[in-house]
């Protein structure tokens, strides 16, 4: 009886919202004074308040109250088997991560490259951008190191920012995995070597590391080491991070946990993995144009 209780003063509540919104639009529209703006915000807050408390209550009535779990989180990803095999749900997520940009790419050729023009338009202009930006960038930060690194940091953002979205479909991340992370870092670190190698050959390459004195070469070395493991160790801990608050606001809610979770979702999801794919992409190459230079 207390949940249909509820169900009702949501109802109520929200329909007393609606009333209130509606006419303090009115009157905000006759006369934007901060008072009516005033009334505007709080009327939509009531409204989105007896809402959220009817969706509550209602879904608990039909699908029943969630019984109280042991909040706790795992640093490794669960396994999972598959025949004679054990997977990482890692393994099984980056699969389905590369399978969708695979046939985005697809798609991405069949039908938008043999519509393009000299005169870009539509989907075009967006590409255009995108490619431009990343490889001014790319330049501004490591050099003229032709069109293969601009390509490759393309493809990492796509894919990192694949591995956060599926956690807005209840998977669990793959950069919250540190040997994901880790083989990500392994990546920069031979691209960190090839290039510089590249640029100054093997002798050059140890010769620069010696400067200005040959005391700081175990010191170089130590730290060449380190840099794989500082990017790994950095994304991992912000991605998991991530992942433990979206799981203390979904164990703290319970059964409350509708609308608020997806909402800062989006941030811990989509905008905070965005700013450590940034990161990680400036510091690949930072190291990039320091083994370069």
């Amino acid at each position: 009886m207390i949940n249909y209780s509820l169900i009702a003063l949501g109802a109520v509540v929200a329909a007393i919202g609606w009333f209130w919104r509606k006419s303090a639009l009115a009157r905000f529209r006759a006369e934007p004074s901060p008072k009516n703006k005033k009334n505007k915000a709080w009327s939509t807050v009531l409204l989105v308040a007896g809402l959220w408390d009817f969706t509550v209550e209602l879904l608990q009535a039909i699908f029943g109250t969630k019984k109280a779990e042991k909040f706790a989180v795992s640093i490794w990803a669960s396994r999972v088997q598959v025949g004679s095999f054990s997977l990482s749900t890692t393994v099984i997520v980056t699969w389905v991560v590369m399978g969708v940009l695979l046939v985005l790419a697809i798609l991405f050729r069949v039908l938008v490259v043999p519509k393009m023009t000299d005169k870009p338009r539509g989907v075009q202009n967006f590409v255009e951008l995108a490619i431009e930006s990343i490889r001014k960038y790319t330049k501004s930060n490591a050099g003229d190191q032709g069109d293969v690194l601009p390509c490759y940091l393309f493809c990492l953002a796509a894919f990192m920012l694949g591995c956060a979205v599926v956690e807005l479909f209840g998977c669990r991340a793959p950069t919250s995995d540190i040997t994901m992370t880790f083989s990500l870092a392994m990546i920069t670190f031979v691209m960190v070597n090839y290039y510089g190698i590249k640029r100054k050959g093997v002798r050059g390459r140890l010769k620069s590391m010696a400067q200005p004195t040959p005391v700081v070469f175990p010191i170089k070395i130590i730290t060449d080491i380190a840099e794989p493991v500082s990017l790994a160790c950095r994304l991992f801990g912000n991605m998991l991070g991530g992942m433990i608050v979206m799981d203390l606001l979904y164990f703290a809610l319970r059964n409350a946990a509708v609308g608020v979770p997806s909402i800062l979702g989006l941030y811990f999801n989509v905008f905070h993995p965005l700013i450590q794919i940034f990161i990680f992409i400036t510091l690949t190459l930072t190291y990039i144009n320091e083994a370069s230079e």
